[in-house]
């Protein structure tokens, strides 16, 4: 089950505002009706409001998603939820582009807060 207590933070370099973005291109999951893999592209975009994410605890987080068996939206809000509830953004999207399978793409967008329009 993805554990969001391996996510670890550090203080916000700036009081500035700017906003960060990490893409990760080898997300794996496991559709729960067939069993097999699904592979994903996660984007995970950000205002820090006093703290940012570590990469190796996002990657070891995502990583924990390899064998759960979990439709796409719910690891897109479940991801959402995780991020927005342990480091409180003044706003978040995660974004999940999966591969196509049976003809079909999918694209699923879970918001936390005011995203800015040109978003």
């Amino acid at each position: 089950m993805p554990d969001s207590q391996l996510l670890e933070f550090f203080d916000s370099p700036s009081e500035t505002t700017f906003i960060i973005e990490h893409v990760n291109e080898e997300f794996t999951s496991v559709c729960p009706k067939t069993g097999h893999p699904d592979f994903g592209t996660i984007t995970v975009r950000y205002e820090p409001a006093a703290v940012c994410v570590e990469l190796k605890s996002l990657k070891m987080y995502f990583q924990s998603f390899r064998n759960e068996g979990i439709f796409y939206e719910a690891v897109t809000n479940r991801i959402r939820e995780d991020l927005a509830t342990t480091m409180s953004p003044v706003w978040m999207q995660v974004i999940t582009d999966w591969k196509g399978r049976g003809g079909i793409r999918s694209r699923i967008i879970a918001e936390h807060g005011e995203v800015p329009a040109r978003f």
